[in-house]
């Protein structure tokens, strides 16, 4: 209902209540006027004093009500327009009403355990258009965000972060430590296995070589035969040598060289050789200059990446939202433990903000009251009520006159 209807109902019931009010008057002064100058019988005593007493309660109750909102006929009498003198009373204890009648815990609690936003949500997001307008208004949103960032500032951010990052890392020891992972899980023995197996297939490819090299390191004294065998002889043992380091995992040459790496990452991580040489290798990376350019490198990117992919209509990582946001759904409206443990987050938190924050409700009402003007305030309450209150004229006057007529009865017996 618009304040412009709510005048009027108000001056309707306004206009009902004084119009009864002068019917009293009327029908007072009749039966006064037929009292002294007529003789109708007793019964225009009873209406006189029906009407005489309906008046009184009629205004008895006009002053009330008029002097909640206004000065009844525009005088100041003391302890009337009570809503606008005390309007900063009124909101701080409407203010400590609500917080203390309607935000307490034990108000609050049955309708916070009702929460259920974790199926709502997987409920809005198995619509396929929903899922469309969610990633539309994300694309749109980032989108935004990138071509309004500041690459410069973006870039030198990056930059500086990479330098705060690099600058306490200890090349050697991640070098070191990446060697022990690498030998804890025994992976070297692949590359071991690899390079046994290539070793005997070159030695075997290559045994005319062999002999080349033993022949011219021979004494010309010696018969051909004699290097040809001996060649033979180095060929075969180094290719048999090779083959059972291939196939032997526990083969002592594998055990030796896992100790020698051992050592060597040991070495790494504790010769400051090794830690100042590694120092040099990062130091000639990432000169600020460097830093700057492969900043400005990633940044570029990253932004042109992921602004091709936020505007294609099918890209991989539209897509790949799609694909997780029904996941989710499916999630949220079937998997019983996820849901318990969302809704569960969301009361409790809501919860918590609520009770910590109940005084700011308060506060918020006492202030959004006290700022009103006065006489705004009085006019409000006057239209949301007023209606209302025109009843109590109403049943003042009836009442009062109900009231007049048993006292003048009781009084005309006795």
């Amino acid at each position: 209902m618009t304040d412009y209807e709510k005048k009027q109902q108000l001056r309707k019931y306004k206009m009902f209540a004084t119009g009864l009010f002068v019917l009293m008057c009327v029908i007072f002064v009749l039966m006064t006027y037929f009292q002294k100058y007529h003789h109708f019988g007793g019964w225009v005593g009873y209406v006189r004093a029906f009407a005489e007493a309906g008046m009184v309660g009629a205004l008895a109750d006009w002053f009330a009500v008029t002097a909640l909102f206004h000065h009844p006929l525009g005088l100041k009498i003391p302890h009337t327009n009570l809503i606008q003198n005390k309007k900063d009373q009124i909101g701080d204890n409407l203010g400590n009403f609500v917080v203390e009648n309607f935000l307490a815990p034990q108000n609050i609690r049955p309708y916070i355990l009702k929460l259920k936003v974790s199926h709502f949500v997987g409920d809005w997001l198995s619509k396929q258009r929903n899922q469309e307008l969610l990633i539309k208004e994300t694309a749109n949103i980032v989108t935004d965000i990138l071509q309004k960032l500041d690459d410069e500032a973006v870039v030198n951010f990056i930059a500086k972060k990479a330098k705060e990052m690099s600058e306490d890392l200890k090349i050697n020891q991640i070098v070191g430590n990446g060697l022990d992972y690498i030998l804890e899980k025994n992976d070297h023995q692949r590359l071991v296995t690899s390079l046994s197996r290539q070793i005997k297939d070159y030695v075997l490819n290559n045994q005319e070589m062999v002999r080349e090299r033993v022949k011219k390191e021979s004494f010309a004294l010696i018969p051909k035969f004699v290097d040809d065998a001996i060649a033979e002889k180095i060929t075969k043992g180094l290719s048999k040598y090779f083959e059972e380091v291939e196939n032997n995992s526990e083969h002592s040459l594998r055990q030796e060289i896992t100790k020698k790496l051992f050592d060597f990452s040991k070495e790494l991580k504790e010769n400051e050789q090794w830690e100042s040489e590694f120092q040099n290798i990062k130091d000639s990376f990432l000169k600020e200059e460097k830093l700057q350019q492969y900043s400005k490198d990633i940044w570029n990117s990253i932004k042109k990446s992921l602004t091709k992919e936020l505007s294609e209509e099918n890209s991989a990582l539209k897509n790949y939202i799609a694909k997780n946001l029904a996941e989710l759904s499916q999630n949220l409206q079937t998997d019983e433990k996820l849901q318990y443990k969302i809704d569960h987050w969301i009361r409790v938190t809501a919860y918590k903000y609520i009770l910590k924050n109940t005084h700011q409700f308060g506060d918020l009402i006492s202030s959004t009251v006290g700022n009103w003007q006065g006489k705004e305030l009085s006019n409000k309450l006057e239209l949301e009520v007023g209606k209302d209150l025109q009843f109590i004229r109403v049943n003042g006057t009836l009442v009062g006159g109900l009231v007049g007529l048993v006292i003048y009865t009781v009084a005309h017996f006795i």
